[in-house]
């Protein structure tokens, strides 16, 4: 199982488990992080998972998708690094991801 790192809005840093073939969105969502809203559970329909992904893991994600790309661009936090965490699939290439929960709009 892959390790999951993430870092809630306060700064705080967990680093959990994440089965394969989940989205990251899920993994968090499973964990019990509430701040990560998840409104419309992953159709990649809101932006509610918006996640900022550390710079080292950024170029070994795959592209962000047309509709990924315009639920960013509603967001006032959108940086270079930023993802929707539901359009982010989990599997042992990912071991060791480290994501930061971003700012709510």
């Amino acid at each position: 199982m892959a390790k999951l790192t993430v870092v809630t809005r306060e700064g705080q840093e967990s680093t959990i488990e994440a089965a394969d073939g989940l989205s990251v969105m899920e993994v968090i969502r499973d964990a019990g992080f509430d701040e990560l809203l998840a409104l419309c559970g992953g159709c990649c329909s809101c932006a509610t998972c918006h996640v900022f992904v550390d710079e080292a893991w950024a170029d070994k994600l795959p592209p962000v998708g047309e509709d990924e790309n315009d639920l960013l661009d509603s967001s006032s936090h959108r940086n270079a690094n930023s993802r929707l965490s539901c359009q982010i699939s989990m599997d042992a290439g990912l071991d060791g991801l480290r994501v930061t929960i971003a700012p709510e709009d």
